[in-house]
């Protein structure tokens, strides 16, 4: 298991820690570019699988060979797959959730960044990535988008496949009369600013993309993906699976 860092500052984690340590209460504020503060209260990060949302129960069901969870949080995707018999590792880029996952029983645990070069050491190499909780978001941008679904492929054995979800937030630029607004000479609507505050601890800002479908449909059959739009939901959330065939 890799070490993890504590200097920067790490809301999530710190919050994660603390409902992992008893403190049932625990919440984080959410402050976004598209939309008012949110209230994110960290016991969403340990959800068993009865509460998970649809599209991650599928998601799970899909799941094959060796699996690299992105961006695992608490680790309850991780928890549930081992309870299955697959072989996870769990990866975040908080050192807390990393702590919380390594206290909760994850076996396999690493603090990394989406493109860190050590993600997959010694020429590891996975057959299912899993990005849930709108996780194509951890991409950041559609550059980053981009370039994830190259860098998927040195993580990918041949066959292998990607399971994320994601989101089309394009409805949060209707005008009265129903019409999309955007700024064309702007960065893509789907691209958000975010940060988080956890008590008087306030987090570095960060990017998130939300994809909707026929972006990433685009993205990914330039990239060499097959793409497949598993499932989708009453709030323009979707399950998408990509696949390579090397």
């Amino acid at each position: 298991m890799s070490t993890p860092q504590t200097s920067a500052p790490d809301p999530l984690g710190h919050a994660l820690l603390d409902y992992q340590q008893g403190r049932l209460s625990a919440t984080l504020a959410v402050h976004s570019s598209v939309t008012d503060e949110e209230v994110l209260p960290a016991a969403y990060f340990f959800r068993p699988l009865w509460e998970m949302p649809d599209l991650e129960r599928t998601a799970l069901e899909h799941c094959q060979g060796r699996v690299l969870d992105l961006g695992a949080g608490a680790g309850c995707h991780a928890l549930e797959l081992q309870a299955r018999g697959f072989a996870v590792k769990a990866v975040d880029i908080s050192p807390g959730a990393v702590q919380v996952m390594q206290q909760r029983g994850v076996r396999e645990v690493a603090c990394h960044d989406l493109f860190d070069p050590a993600l997959a050491q010694q020429n590891e190499r996975f057959d299912t990535l899993l990005m849930l909780m709108n996780g194509l978001g951890l991409t950041g941008t559609l550059e980053g988008l981009e370039q994830f679904l190259q860098h998927a492929k040195t993580l990918l054995n041949p066959g292998g496949q990607i399971l994320a979800t994601s989101s089309d937030i394009s409805y949060l630029y209707e005008d009265e009369d129903g019409a999309l607004v955007f700024n064309l000479n702007g960065p893509y609507y789907g691209e958000v600013r975010y940060s988080m505050q956890y008590g008087t601890e306030q987090g570095a800002e960060f990017s998130w993309i939300f994809a909707d479908p026929s972006l990433l449909q685009d993205c990914a059959t330039a990239a060499g993906y097959e793409v497949e739009f598993v499932e989708e939901d009453e709030q323009q959330q979707y399950l998408v699976r990509l696949s390579l065939s090397f």
